[in-house]
């Protein structure tokens, strides 16, 4: 699974990075190194609309990580639904939906995933964090879903509180370094996939899990970090340290 990110880049760079042409300046995030579930996040999105030539706007917005669906009745739900199984994805209730019409990149600098370690001496267990992160530096484009969710409570559509835009990001089995680690990973597009995943024209299941390949092996490093990572409550550049 994938429970704790790191997500430094500003929001220009990502602007710059996946070519995105609508950004709302007034959901500026702060760069996170321990980016937890039900955080606002960053993602990257397309929506149908008038503006453009072509009907499309891709969007850089903030939206809360763990996924609400559209029929819950509670939205503490969310926190229960940060990940969702490549596997099967397409035909889950909670999910289908939002694959078929709402996909999203949720970018990231790397993720963190804990090995179970056995102290030689005193036989004792502990869980290691690692950080897991592309080789080349790169952004990771994690593939993610997001959903809309009306709070019944609220009246009016145009109040501000009266809509919750959530999202999860997709898991695939662990490669390379990752694998060593957990057995699961975020799944990460391609540059060359990301036109096709974000397209909300694109409505094809067959043709949408054909994006979602395992990377290739090599292109992710691990390295032991402190355990000051598993405090939510803790931040910054520190928490990438490699542990002694």
């Amino acid at each position: 699974m994938c429970g704790r990110y790191a997500s430094t880049r500003s929001p220009e760079d990502l602007t710059r990075l996946f070519q995105v042409s609508d950004r709302h300046p007034d959901e500026k995030l702060a760069p996170s190194w321990n980016v937890a579930p039900t955080d606002e996040v960053y993602a990257v999105l397309e929506r149908a609309g008038q503006d453009d030539g072509d009907g499309v706007r891709r969007e850089l917005r903030a939206l809360r990580w763990g996924l609400v669906p559209s029929w819950a009745k509670d939205p503490k739900i969310g926190s229960r639904m940060i990940n969702a199984r490549v596997e099967t994805v397409h035909e889950k209730p909670a999910y289908r939906r939002a694959f078929a019409r709402r996909r999203c990149l949720l970018p990231a600098d790397g993720f963190y995933e804990w090995e179970t370690v056995k102290d030689g001496s005193t036989g004792k267990t502990h869980k290691q964090p690692y950080f897991i992160h592309p080789s080349d530096g790169q952004v990771m484009a994690m593939a993610g879903l997001y959903e809309y969710w009306r709070d019944p409570d609220v009246t009016g559509d145009d109040e501000p509180d009266a809509w919750l835009t959530t999202c999860t990001i997709i898991t695939t089995e662990a490669t390379d370094a990752a694998g060593r680690v957990h057995p699961r990973m975020p799944l990460a597009l391609a540059p060359d996939h990301y036109d096709a995943w974000l397209d909300p024209h694109h409505h094809d299941t067959d043709d949408l899990r054909a994006l979602l390949t395992q990377p290739a092996e090599g292109r992710l490093d691990a390295r032991p970090v402190s355990t000051a990572v598993n405090n939510v409550r803790n931040n910054g550049a520190h928490l990438l340290a490699p542990a002694t």
